[in-house]
């Protein structure tokens, strides 16, 4: 059953454990990202292609030429928070309920939630794990 809220059509029904994930404050900023970002996200696809065709033809990556200034500049980056400081140990794992469970009952000072190599992602796969996530940190 397709469903549409502020010009974003679903169509396929979340599973009922994500219920309030895809809220209407996340619709619409889905909705306003897709309209201020996609014109520019089919031209970096394009690019991505034309690239992988000269790297094909046996190009070799470089750094811009256009952004030479930057690293000839005298600069750095600010301090890591203070949350970022310490991650001797973290652990990183997919986010399914036993294991985000598990992580964050680890003695570890971090968890990565892995929404990519470690998950299948699926539509539901996706939405469980935010679910997932939500549940955790309200408990």
């Amino acid at each position: 059953m397709a469903a549409e809220h502020s010009g974003v059509e679903f169509t396929a029904d979340a599973p009922e454990s994500a219920v309030g994930i895809l809220n209407t404050e996340a619709i619409s900023l889905l909705a306003m990202l897709q309209r201020q970002f996609n014109e520019r996200r089919l031209e970096l696809l394009a690019a991505r292609v034309t690239r992988q065709g000269e790297i094909d033809a046996g190009g070799l990556p470089d750094f811009l030429p256009d952004t030479e200034h930057i690293r000839a500049a005298d600069w750095q980056v600010a301090p890591a928070p203070a949350d970022l400081t310490d991650r001797r140990v973290e652990i990183t794992g997919p986010v399914d309920r036993k294991m985000v469970i598990n992580a964050l009952n680890a003695p570890a000072k971090c968890f990565m939630a892995d929404f990519e190599d470690s998950c299948s992602p699926t539509w539901a796969n996706l939405l469980n794990g935010q679910a997932n996530l939500r549940d955790a940190v309200n408990r």
